[in-house]
């Protein structure tokens, strides 16, 4: 053995030997340590990651719904406005044989108060040109009209019969017959049932007397943003479909922009909830003092976090809080999560310039 041998040959034989047990434990032992940090820094790391990744994806979701909705709100009003006059007070309108609207009181633009979240509704044509009018010449039922002047609409396009004086609804017909122009006639179009527009039978149909105006609307969208549950989703009432756009949302609500009531104020004052005799329906009182409408949502992560050494989560200490109201949150263990609250305010400029006489 190494110990029988003088001190320098023993020397260099124990090394030559390789390590002894005690020393492969203590290697052992520190290759162990090395290994936990490394598992609890790559759990913490992961755990660091997916709390990032939920938050981010969540930022992330509440922008695109906001920026969808801030482009439709945008565009509210376009096709029912002529020459600084809202055309339709109210309206009828039908898809096939189903009414959507039955001389009911209309606006491009509504927000509707609800418990668990507000609804907003716009309305708009897609033709750049629908801020123009043309008039009849002669009367209409709503099955024809002969123009006065040229409308360059075609086959399958929407257009909008206004009366001369705003009081009587307005009507939604779908073109299925241009007739053009000649020397000795006028344009006229031909609304058959079989349009898209064409088929609601209504509980008043009016007539639309000479030099009554008619907008051209194109393709007539309806766009509907509601929470079901606590997904904020976009609904097409005219088909029915529908889809997701943000989720966990816990708060989602809207306010007017408002001029004061007095004659000829365009500035935007105050924020007012759909609520109250002005504001509850938009009508020809309250729609003219629309300026804007700024929309709030409030969105909670998807991934909890873990409480602190006593058993209490510190994520957040208060509820959330929107536009002066607390959004209540769907969860219990509330502090457990964190939440983002996101506001887009959104200029009517369709409704600002519809009522600025030219």
């Amino acid at each position: 053995m190494c110990g029988h041998e003088p001190r320098r040959a023993l020397k260099r034989r124990c090394a030559d030997a390789g390590l002894s047990i005690i020393e492969l434990m203590v290697g052992v032992v520190i290759g162990l340590l090395v290994a936990m940090a490394s598992v609890s820094s790559a759990n913490i790391f992961n755990a660091m990651q997916r709390q990032g990744m939920s938050s981010g994806g969540a930022a992330v979701n509440s922008a695109s719904a906001l920026s969808a909705l801030k482009n439709d709100a945008t565009s509210a009003g376009l096709g029912f406005f002529g020459e600084g006059t809202y055309l339709c007070n109210t309206l009828n309108l039908s898809v096939g044989t189903t009414l959507h609207s039955n001389g009911a009181s209309f606006s491009p633009v509504r927000i509707t108060t609800a418990t668990a979240g507000d609804q907003i509704d716009v309305v708009f044509a897609n033709q750049i040109a629908a801020g123009s009018t043309v008039l009849l010449n002669g009367t209409s039922t709503g099955a024809t009209a002969e123009l006065r002047s040229l409308l360059p609409v075609a086959v399958n396009q929407a257009v909008l019969l206004a009366p001369d004086t705003p009081g009587n609804a307005c009507l939604v017909r779908t073109v299925t017959a241009v007739t053009p122009s000649t020397a000795t006639a006028r344009q006229q179009l031909t609304f058959a049932s079989t349009g898209r527009h064409n088929g609601g039978v209504f509980t008043t149909n009016p007539l639309f007397l000479d030099r009554s105006r008619v907008t051209l609307l194109g393709d007539l969208v309806w766009r509907r943003y509601r929470l079901n549950g606590t997904n904020l989703v976009l609904e097409q009432p005219f088909d029915g479909t529908s889809a997701v756009l943000a989720r966990n949302v816990v708060g989602f609500r809207a306010e007017y922009g408002t001029a004061a009531a007095a004659a000829g104020s365009t500035t935007l004052e105050t924020w007012q909830p759909a609520t109250g005799t002005t504001f509850a329906t938009l009508t020809q009182v309250g729609l003219p003092r629309v300026r804007a409408i700024r929309v709030g949502m409030v969105t909670r992560s998807p991934q909890r976090e873990k409480p602190d050494a006593a058993g209490v989560c510190q994520a957040s200490t208060d509820k959330p809080v929107l536009f002066g109201a607390v959004a209540e949150p769907d969860v219990a263990d509330w502090r457990c999560f964190r939440y983002r609250t996101a506001v887009v305010v959104v200029p009517l400029r369709n409704l600002v310039l519809g009522y600025t006489a030219p």
